[in-house]
């Protein structure tokens, strides 16, 4: 086993789950080194199982995750859906089919039953929606002061085309960077439902099943790859494109879709809404003859907030954002957690 290189924090601090450099850190450092084996890729929403279906026509896909948030009800979704679809999403933006989840849930001493029930009411409807099922489990009950109500864990199994390939080092310079939708909403959303800072709305999370997003990209020739922008936002699947392709990713402000109540939230407490995250959208490389035709399919399948932001081009591995005004702003990769337990 190689030397293991040392991490920079001595403590594990609410920075190292959200999507950004420390929690890179702890994933290659700590965790690759001592399970790394052949299949194990840290950079994929699903990794691919050894077993092929249909004489090789199909492989299994499988990933996993884990849900805290607070609070657990808020405008647009629980977490109960939201586990659903983020376990869905991850299958889906790797090109998979979702099939069937497991359910691991973690409830503190003290939780309403109601609140309970409301929970896995909307996680049934939200496998009924995205034609899959919770085909095992497991239930702890954790002491009261123990917990934030309720955690939940899971890990999605589904199948995808043995010969789709989509993958992060598939981007070369001139490909271009599309999102399905509007950034922001989820983080901003679950923020306002806390009722910090005195704010209030009723902004909506973007909470959803991207599956239909990512089946109608698939029919695209071009596609390099896909992801959903949740911890991190948008921002740092740009650095992840950037460090693995050793590009520069450049980003234009005039065309990322941010709705009014995000920017204005945003503006306010001094949040950026590129690093926000999002449970209902896609970003995706695609090579700049296919992204034209893209955009129209999102466009005519519901998603008119879709849009082109951006672009690889040659140079060191970097996020740049080109600004209204035609400046330019270094986006530097994530270091604090501005919105912890957000999914």
């Amino acid at each position: 086993m190689p030397n293991r290189r040392k991490l920079q924090d001595d403590f594990i601090t609410l920075a190292h789950g959200n999507g950004g450099r420390p929690m890179r850190e702890l994933i290659d450092h700590l965790f690759s080194h001592y399970l790394q084996n052949p299949s194990l890729d840290t950079t994929v929403d699903a990794a691919r199982l050894p077993v092929d279906l249909l004489g090789g026509e199909l492989e299994l896909m499988v990933t996993t995750d884990g849900f805290t948030v607070e609070p657990l009800e808020f405008p647009g979704g629980n977490i109960g859906s939201l586990a659903v679809h983020g376990t869905v999403n991850d299958l889906a933006v790797s090109g998979a089919m979702p099939l069937y989840l497991t359910l691991n849930t973690f409830i503190e001493e003290g939780l309403e039953v109601s609140l309970l029930e409301r929970i896995v009411a909307a996680m049934a409807e939200a496998c009924s929606e995205c034609g899959v099922r919770v085909a095992a489990g497991d239930t702890k009950v954790l002491r009261r002061g123990q917990g934030g109500g309720v955690y939940l864990a899971t890990t999605g199994i589904g199948v995808r085309s043995s010969k789709l390939r989509l993958g992060l080092e598939l981007a070369q310079p001139g490909d271009k960077i599309l999102v399905s939708g509007s950034v922001g909403d989820h983080g901003t959303a679950v923020m306002l439902a806390r009722e910090q800072f005195g704010l209030k709305g009723d902004l909506q999370s973007d909470a959803a099943s991207v599956l239909p997003i990512t089946q109608a990209l698939l029919t695209i020739p071009g596609l390099r790859f896909m992801r959903d922008p949740t911890r991190g936002g948008i921002a740092t699947v740009a650095h992840e494109i950037a460090r693995v392709s050793s590009s520069t990713i450049r980003l234009y402000e005039s065309a990322i879709p941010v709705k009014g109540p995000v920017r204005a939230v945003c503006e306010m407490l001094g949040y950026d809404p590129y690093y926000l995250a999002c449970e209902g959208r896609v970003v995706a490389i695609i090579a700049p003859e296919s992204s034209a035709a893209a955009i129209s399919l999102l466009r005519e399948n519901g998603n008119k907030d879709a849009a082109v932001i951006g672009e690889v081009i040659a140079g060191p591995a970097r996020v740049v954002l080109e600004t209204r005004l035609g400046g330019e702003r270094v986006l530097e990769e994530l270091e604090d957690d501005p919105l912890p337990r957000i999914c």
